[in-house]
């Protein structure tokens, strides 16, 4: 028992939690989606962010979400994305069913309640199996060639690389607080005064936190403009040189077409089915 609870405990630490980050953000290259165009994921994910909206039909839902499943295991997902996934579904079905019972209602109206949450499961396992799948380079240069201002593109790439750094920083300033300060003598009652003062400095955290990264902001900004990174963003010449990479394959028309016959199937026999 005591292994396994400090098995839990190292994978919920805060130095596990930014690798997990790490390992997400900058997306695995070794996985069935990261084969195909980033620009084909990007159209392939938009009709999956967008359709499960205007779909009612749970037999059509329920058909979506065993693909959108088994990609996302393909993709080989960071077990703490799921845990955090897991988390919310759980408590999103638990709301539904208090729901239920304290208004007068009864377990029979939980199923068609359920239609909300079978669509926000699709989205957010097909967001999970793609980005999963794309670094981000990739990702910005696919919203680049499919038309995308450039800043807006690179502001995205530098998103996702500025997030573990982020994190990084705030633990440092944490510990740093910690170094400096004091912890309560007293405890207190279930440990409430270490609660609050844990609160308190990571609230103070924020506002070093900032100031930190304007400074690495301001360095990256300097670093691209001797680079020419405003150049390249109005040159067809830099663009087209920046892309030249990106190639549509006759494997990427395949996904498209065998996703689009899958949906026509599941459309086709979901008429003859009543859920």
């Amino acid at each position: 028992m005591e292994a396994m609870k400090q098995t839990i405990l190292d994978k919920l630490s805060v130095e596990q939690i930014k690798i997990e980050l790490m390992r997400t953000a900058f997306g695995r290259q070794s996985t069935l989606l990261s084969k195909f165009d980033p620009r084909i994921l990007l159209i392939w994910y938009s009709f999956f962010a967008v359709a499960p909206w205007f779909i009612h039909n749970k037999a059509v839902l329920l058909g979506l979400l065993v693909p959108m499943i088994v990609l996302t295991l393909s993709s080989k997902v960071s077990p703490l994305v799921l845990i955090i996934l897991g988390v919310g579904l759980v408590s999103e079905i638990g709301y539904i069913l208090a729901g239920s019972l304290l208004f007068g209602g009864s377990l029979d109206a939980v199923w068609p309640m359920m239609t909300l949450t079978l669509k926000l499961l699709i989205i957010s396992l097909s967001s999970i199996a793609v980005f999963n799948s794309m670094d981000p380079e990739k990702l910005s240069d696919a919203l680049l060639s499919l038309g995308m201002p450039g800043q807006f593109s690179f502001g995205v790439s530098y998103g996702y690389r500025m997030l573990p750094i982020l994190i990084e920083e705030y633990h440092n300033i944490i510990h740093s607080y910690r170094l400096r300060g004091r912890s309560p003598a007293n405890k207190g009652v279930l440990r409430w005064r270490s609660l609050v003062y844990m609160a308190r400095i990571s609230v103070y955290a924020f506002y070093p936190l900032i100031l930190n990264t304007a400074k690495r902001t301001r360095t990256t900004v300097e670093a691209l403009e001797v680079k020419g990174f405003t150049y390249a963003l109005v040159s067809p010449e830099a663009k087209k040189l920046k892309l030249a990479y990106l190639r549509v394959r006759p494997a990427d028309f395949l996904f498209l077409a065998v996703s689009l016959l899958y949906v026509a199937a599941l459309f086709t026999a979901a008429s003859y089915i009543a859920l």
